[in-house]
């Protein structure tokens, strides 16, 4: 019998992630139900399970863990165990080494009211419930996503008695969303627009690693307005600017380090370096380094900003005026500054404590929207 949990939270979260998983069809299913979707009971046992797995310290380490409920006969190049292991803190602690790397996850299913641990898995479909360990008491709920890249869309956060779920479809009324909101919330994407979001999702993700806090200013590919909002000179510059994007593979250029994705991830980690030293990184649209180290300032005869239209995707969220000397330090109000000063950039900021914010000049509302989404990017 799944136990009855002791994690509040799970409790209070898991009829509303029964409702969002069993809407999840995939395109050209025929079935009306989500054959992977999890009743509440089973999100409850799952949460319960690994949320006190992560209080809990194997040899020093605290467990990450990314747990997908689906069968054995899902999914692809999956491990399977000759016996089923139960699903309780003690097992998930003992096997977290094993699923550490990220794109593994512990495949659960159930028999009868019990549920069990059947091997590990690398693909999951874009059905499937998935949720990731991120530290200890702080649990994401997650969805593969079918439009671009690895990362998975963020349903919900758990963090000890927080809990905030992801509400696309309000944010999804709004028109003033940069792409990589727009991606990150699983909306359907072209694919120019799929890989321009993709890249930026990296760079975002690439940005609060390293933990250092950063500043990324991302301009026009055709114009240099945005020198007007940089002091002068700038200390580190390129000549010509770097493509992230790598050339046109040669025909021995096709294994995986030195393929195309492996390419793109050595510039986009090596971008990464440059956003930890002061000053902001400026990257152009269609993705060269131009800059970083560079000072922000107001352009001449701009009004400095005061106030900014704040807003995070989660339900109960609501968009509201707040003082820029609310959201931050220097760098959001850099940030904010050049998005009003440089309507048609955008200006991406990572805080030391993980939060991040990205901030773009509103033509709908005539104003510097900041976007707050660290949430989607755990």
């Amino acid at each position: 019998m799944i136990s009855e949990p002791t994690y509040l939270a799970a409790k209070m979260v898991s009829s509303a992630l029964e409702d969002h998983f069993a809407q999840q069809i995939l395109p050209g299913e025929k079935t009306k139900r989500n054959p992977l979707a999890p009743d509440q009971f089973v999100i409850e046992g799952i949460i319960d399970s690994a949320f006190w797995a992560s209080l809990r310290h194997e040899e020093g380490y605290v467990p990450k863990i990314s747990l997908a409920f689906l069968p054995p006969t899902v999914g692809e190049d999956n491990l399977i165990f000759s016996d089923n292991q139960r699903l309780t803190p003690h097992n998930l602690v003992k096997l977290s080494p094993a699923v550490i790397r990220p794109g593994v996850h512990l495949g659960i299913w159930k028999d009868d009211d019990n549920l069990f641990i059947w091997g590990t898995t690398h693909r999951v479909p874009a059905s499937c419930f998935v949720l990731e360990v991120i530290e200890a008491g702080l649990l994401i709920v997650k969805q593969k996503n079918i439009d671009i890249g690895a990362k998975f869309i963020n349903i919900a956060m758990l963090r000890g008695n927080q809990i905030k779920l992801v509400d696309e479809k309000q944010w999804g009324l709004f028109n003033d969303r940069p792409d990589i909101l727009t991606a990150l919330l699983g909306f359907p994407v072209s694919p120019e627009q799929g890989e321009n979001a993709n890249i930026l999702v990296e760079f975002a993700l690439a940005m609060r690693r390293h933990g250092r806090g950063a500043l990324m200013l991302i301009v026009p590919n055709h114009h240099d307005l945005w020198l007007k909002s940089i002091v002068q000179p700038i200390s580190y510059q390129f000549d010509p600017p770097y493509s992230v994007i790598p050339d046109t593979l040669e025909s021995d250029d096709s294994t995986l380090t030195n393929g195309y994705q492996g390419r793109l991830r050595r510039s986009i980690d090596s971008i990464a370096g440059f956003t930890a030293v002061d000053g902001a990184t400026v990257v152009t649209r269609n993705h060269r380094l131009l800059a970083f180290g560079a000072k922000v300032a107001r352009m001449d005869g701009r009004k400095p900003v005061k106030q900014i239209l704040y807003s995070e995707p989660t339900t109960g969220g609501k968009r509201e005026l707040r003082s820029i000397g609310d959201l931050g330090g220097t760098r959001h109000l850099a940030a904010a500054q050049f998005a009003y000063d440089q309507h048609d950039a955008l200006a991406m900021v990572a805080s030391q404590d993980g939060y991040f914010t990205v901030f773009a000049w509103s033509d709908e509302l005539e104003i510097v929207h900041a976007h707050r989404i660290d949430m989607l990017l755990m």
